[in-house]
C-alpha cells in the first residue's frame, strides 16, 4: 500500500486544498497520514476526515514583521523538525506533500532527513515564505499562476489548486430556501475568507440600505463578526461561516463580494461567479500576494478590483452595481479560460514522483 504524509495550515486555505487530495487518495486506498500542529485549524478540519491519522508536532510561526516571538519560534521549528523527523521515520512514507504555512517548514525538513520526496503546493502568484523555506528540499513546486511557476524555475508546474468536488454539486433552490431569499432579486454572496474582513464587513452593512431594494445579501462574515443590530434586516442572512451549505450558498449567488485569496480565487473561477475583489492590502502583516492575485484577475477580465484604501459606503455601491452590469463580459472570460483540474494535475505529480522512487 502506498503511503502518503499531507501537512498545511495556520490558515483554512493551507487545508482545504489538502481536503480534496484526501479525497483523491483515498480513492486509490493510500494510506494517509497529517502532521499538523496540535492547536491549529488544520487539526479541527483534518481530524473529521475518517481514514486518516493525524499527528501533532511543534512549529513557530513565520512571520515578517517585528516580533519578540521571532528569537523563540526557530527553536520551536527545530523542536518540530525533530519531531517530524521521528515521525517520518516511523511512518516511513513514500512521499510528502506540503500545501504550506507554517507548521509545513518543520515536516519539510524532517523529510529531508530521510530523503522522502517532497512535493510543494502555492496557491499564490508569489511564493510564501514557508514555501521558499522548503524549496530547496522539493523535487516540484505546484503553483496556480503562471506567474509563480516562472519563478519556481525548472521545479515549477501549473497545476491549478485542488478544489472540493461537492464544491459543484450545489442547488441555486437549495440555497434559496436555506438563506430565505426568493427569485425577485439576484443574490450578492460576501466572503472575507476564515476569519472575515473587518473593513469589508463595515462597509457592506453601511451600504445595505442602498443595496438591499436591489440585492438578496448572503453575509459570510468570519467567527466573531456577527452583528445583533442586524439580525432581523429582510434580505440580509449573515453567518460566521458555511461548511456543507457553502456550495448551495455558490450555486444561487448572481455576483460575489470577496477578498482575493488564492483559493477563494479558484472556487470563483471554476463556479464562473462574477466577483469585486478587495485584496488584503499589502502592510506589516500582509506581503501583499492578494494585491497580486487581483491584479492578475483584473488583468485576465475575470474580476473587477477596488482596493480597501478606496472603499467606502459610495464607491463599494457604485462599484457592485457596474460588477452586475457588466456580469455578462465577466463570465465569457471565464468561459474561455482554461481552468486546471487542480486535483487530478496534483495527482499526476504525486503518482509521478512516487514513481521514480
Amino acid at each position: 500500500m502506498k503511503r502518503i504524509v499531507l501537512t498545511g495550515g495556520g490558515t483554512a486555505g493551507h487545508v482545504t486544498p489538502n481536503l480534496a487530495i484526501i479525497a483523491a487518495l483515498k480513492r486509490e486506498d493510500w494510506d494517509i497520514h497529517y502532521i499538523g500542529t496540535a492547536n491549529g485549524i488544520e487539526r479541527e478540519l483534518i481530524e473529521k476526515v475518517p481514514g486518516v491519522t493525524y499527528h501533532a508536532v511543534q512549529s513557530g510561526k513565520l512571520r515578517r514583521y517585528f516580533d519578540w516571538k521571532n528569537f523563540t519560534d526557530p527553536f520551536r521549528v527545530l523542536a518540530g523538525a525533530a519531531q517530524s523527523a521521528r515521525l517520518i521515520g516511523k511512518i516511513k512514507p513514500d512521499i510528502v506533500f506540503a500545501k504550506g504555512g507554517f507548521v509545513s517548514v518543520p515536516v519539510v525538513y524532517g523529510a529531508s532527513l530521510h530523503r522522502v520526496p517532497v512535493l510543494l503546493h502555492e496557491s499564490d502568484m508569489t511564493p510564501g515564505l514557508a514555501n521558499k523555506l522548503a524549496m530547496p528540499f522539493a523535487r516540484k513546486l505546484c503553483c496556480t499562476f503562471p506567474e509563480a511557476a516562472l519563478l519556481a524555475g525548472r521545479k515549477g508546474v501549473v497545476t491549478g489548486t485542488p478544489l472540493r468536488s461537492e464544491l459543484f454539486k450545489g442547488s441555486r433552490e437549495t440555497g434559496l430556501r436555506i438563506f430565505g431569499f426568493d427569485d425577485t432579486r439576484p443574490v450578492l454572496m460576501v466572503i472575507g475568507g476564515s476569519s472575515g474582513a473587518r473593513a469589508i464587513n463595515q462597509a457592506l452593512r453601511r451600504a445595505l440600505p442602498k443595496l438591499l431594494p436591489c440585492f438578496h445579501v448572503l453575509h459570510i462574515c468570519g467567527k466573531g463578526n456577527l452583528d445583533a443590530a442586524y439580525s432581523d434586516l429582510a434580505g440580509y442572512y449573515q453567518v460566521e461561516y458555511l461548511n456543507d451549505e457553502l456550495p448551495h450558498a455558490y450555486a444561487c449567488a448572481s455576483i460575489m463580494l470577496s477578498r482575493a485569496g488564492s483559493n477563494v480565487l479558484c472556487e470563483i473561477l471554476a463556479l464562473h461567479k462574477p466577483a469585486l475583489l478587495v485584496p488584503y492590502p499589502k502592510g506589516s502583516t500582509s506581503r501583499g500576494d492578494q494585491v497580486d492575485n487581483a491584479a492578475s484577475f483584473e488583468k485576465r477580465g475575470l474580476a473587477r478590483v477596488l482596493q480597501q484604501e478606496h472603499m467606502n459606503e459610495e464607491s463599494l455601491v457604485k462599484a457592485l452595481f457596474e460588477l452586475y452590469h457588466d456580469r455578462g463580459g465577466i463570465l465569457d472570460a471565464m468561459e474561455k479560460e482554461a481552468s486546471a483540474d487542480g486535483v487530478s494535475n496534483v495527482m499526476a505529480q504525486i503518482h509521478e514522483i512516487v514513481g521514480q522512487k
